[in-house]
């Protein structure tokens, strides 16, 4: 061989290496970065559990409290209900014992008047008649 074929093999040689060189160190580097990522995703985990932890806490709180709320609102629909229901029968009541009592004495009443009325208009009416009668007679 030629001294640049040996110049040129020597070259390839010594590319081969720092290639060789090269990729030793991006594999060292990835495997700390792996190491740190791995570390990182660790550390994280380990904040983030009573962050969880108090989130699920505060779920279920939440559902109690919904539910809890869910029945005060149906208990007091109930209450409502029922008082509606106790104010109508008391108003029913009040309306057969003094309403309805009230309409018939007031018709009592007014057929009362109007009785009075036709008595006094018979008795003007006759008071009436008499006077003409007695003029008619006088006139004639």
């Amino acid at each position: 061989m030629t001294v640049w074929a040996e110049v040129f093999l020597g070259i390839i040689a010594l590319a081969t290496l720092t290639t060789a060189l090269v990729q030793i160190g991006v594999l060292a580097a990835a495997s700390r970065l792996s190491r740190r990522v791995e570390a990182l995703a660790d550390s994280i985990e380990n904040d983030l559990r009573p962050v969880l932890a108090q989130l699920q806490a505060l779920g279920r709180d939440a559902s109690r409290a919904a539910s809890l709320a869910t029945a005060q609102v149906e208990h007091i629909d109930r209450f409502l209900t029922n008082l509606t229901e106790r104010t109508d029968q008391i108003l029913s009541g009040v309306q057969s014992v003094i309403v309805r009592p009230a309409r018939e004495g007031v018709a009592l009443l007014r057929g009362l008047r109007a009785a009075l009325y036709v008595l006094r208009s018979v008795r003007t009416n006759g008071r009436s008649r008499s006077r003409v009668d007695d003029e008619d007679a006088l006139f004639v």
